[in-house]
């Protein structure tokens, strides 16, 4: 997938707010797929973006769970980047990336840096169980 173009999308955020990947043309945008909401190492990483990733991209978070669970934990956590509800149809998004898990039938942790022209410029995946490093998200970054 690297060097090619980010297949664009369009899903809700914890807001119900419509969010298409090709509104973000211009700026850099780290896409960060993770499995479910309200779990240990999905919160600790997304905690981590939050009070640590510099500003360098806009960041959108994407799962299978559903535009109300993304409101409640983001209010909880204070997420303020947009947790984007790939719920329906179940994991396309995440399919069209190569990222979807159909054994637990939710995404695995892929990380992915879109350039301001849409370019996918670094591709990473973790499967279930198994969190990525901090080094991951500076080592993405260094491609915006």
């Amino acid at each position: 997938m690297i060097d090619s173009l980010a297949p664009d999308f369009s899903l809700r955020d914890q807001n119900n707010q419509e969010v298409a990947l090709s509104g973000f043309r211009g700026s850099p945008v780290l896409l960060v797929f993770y499995p479910f909401a309200f779990t240990g190492i999905c919160q600790g990483e997304l905690t981590w973006v939050r009070d640590n990733l510099p500003p360098a991209a806009e960041v959108l978070a994407i799962s299978v769970d559903s535009v109300f669970a993304h409101k409640v934990w983001a209010d909880r956590e204070g997420y303020e980047f947009p947790l984007l509800a790939d719920f329906w149809p179940h994991g396309e998004v995440a399919r069209s990336y190569g990222v979807f898990n159909e054994k637990i039938g939710a995404a695995n942790r892929g990380t992915f840096l879109v350039d301001r022209d849409g370019i996918i410029r670094y591709a990473q995946m973790n499967g279930p169980g198994e969190p990525r490093d901090d080094n991951v998200w500076r080592e993405a970054l260094s491609f915006a």
